[in-house]
């Protein structure tokens, strides 16, 4: 048996316990599946296909759709901030020339031309387009995966834990997918005269140093990718929940579908900014290390020192923190265009509250 007061202190006070979906009961019509093969235990993987959804919650179309939304919402925008991510990337291996992001835009300018600004748009669309895939599609998947092994209350009340483990889980596979573009991308940004084009890089990377130089930045991405993803997932949920709570002046059943999504905008910018500043350190270490050939972890960690990896933080925090808010955007918006399940916040299940002795 649970001690009461002991659970309910753990259920309300556990620093974990920020919500990122729902396990409450979603109202059926009165002729529900049970009423012909009897109770059963209801989880997240086996919920019925609510009124106005296209899927049920958990099906396979629903991932494939999630993967869907996750290519649109990371390959268009990391496309689209390419030239601020370039003129970070400079600033992070030649401080000495690029002292600011004005003065790298400048210099950028004049020496390439406007042109010169979209360098790295392919690998980039490319490479995080994948990202996107894995990160989003194999997130969901990891999230019922996870709650199912644990079971509906300890899904309740370690919820945020469930959100970490689950985009920890999904980035490790993004970023094996995302490495060799990322690569790429930097060698390109980074190296003026070396290649101008994907076409040109790729083969000449494999060329001078085989496979490896593909995947010799996946440890520091994984440095880089899953604390920003832990931090991308559960600081949107637990930020959603308390603009909902605090902030909306009324339930979100009652919002609009386009204030739905203006508060998805809003809790993803925040999310972003804290995402940046975990992440910023590895960051700087792949900028260094894709540059440089031959180059290991350890030795760009040194040779940048404590106050090195944090050149560009600013310019990082502008495009993470815009990045962030718009994939959240854009993810939000293919569930609502293509009426996917979208939980609302989080409510204690009813065999909990039973067990805690919580009326309402």
């Amino acid at each position: 048996m649970y001690p009461n007061a002991l659970m309910t202190q753990v259920a309300r006070s556990n620093p974990f316990s920020a919500p990122g979906f729902t396990l409450q009961k979603v109202e059926e019509p009165s002729q529900s599946l049970t009423a012909d093969h009897g109770p059963r235990k209801r989880t997240l993987a086996a919920a019925a296909v609510a009124e106005g959804d296209s899927c049920e919650f958990g099906s396979s179309h629903y991932f494939i759709m999630c993967g869907i939304g996750g290519i649109l919402s990371c390959g268009t925008t990391h496309t689209a901030v390419v030239p601020l991510d370039l003129v970070k990337c400079r600033l992070q291996v030649d401080p000495d020339k690029y002292k600011s992001i004005f003065k790298g835009f400048s210099i950028t300018i004049k020496e390439d031309g406007m042109r010169g600004l979209a360098k790295g748009w392919a690998p980039t669309f490319i490479g995080y387009s994948m990202q996107g895939l894995c990160k989003f599609g194999f997130y969901e998947v990891f999230k019922i995966t996870y709650s199912d092994m644990i079971g509906e209350e300890n899904t309740y009340l370690w919820r945020t834990s469930l959100y970490l483990a689950a985009s920890a889980s999904a980035e490790f596979f993004a970023d094996i997918a995302l490495a060799p573009m990322e690569a790429c991308k930097v060698r390109i940004q980074t190296q003026p005269g070396y290649a101008n084009t994907l076409r040109q890089c790729a083969p000449k990377m494999f060329a001078e140093e085989g496979v490896w130089a593909f995947y010799k930045g996946v440890v520091p991405l994984w440095m880089r990718q899953i604390p920003y993803t832990m931090m991308k997932f559960a600081c949107f949920e637990r930020t959603v929940e308390l603009l909902y709570k605090h902030v909306v002046p009324k339930p979100r059943a009652e919002c609009s579908k386009g204030e739905q999504l203006v508060v998805t905008f809003v809790a993803g910018y925040i999310a972003g900014v804290f995402c940046a500043i975990v992440s910023h350190p590895a960051d700087s270490v792949v900028s260094v290390l894709n540059k440089e050939s031959g180059s290991t972890a350890i030795g760009v960690l040194k040779k940048l020192g404590p106050k090195g990896v944090w050149k560009g933080l600013v310019a990082r925090i502008i495009m993470i923190g815009t990045l962030t808010a718009l994939q959240w955007f854009i993810y939000d918006s293919v569930k609502v265009y293509f009426c996917l399940p979208r939980p609302p916040p989080p409510e204690m299940p009813e065999s909990l509250k039973k067990k805690l002795g919580i009326t309402e």
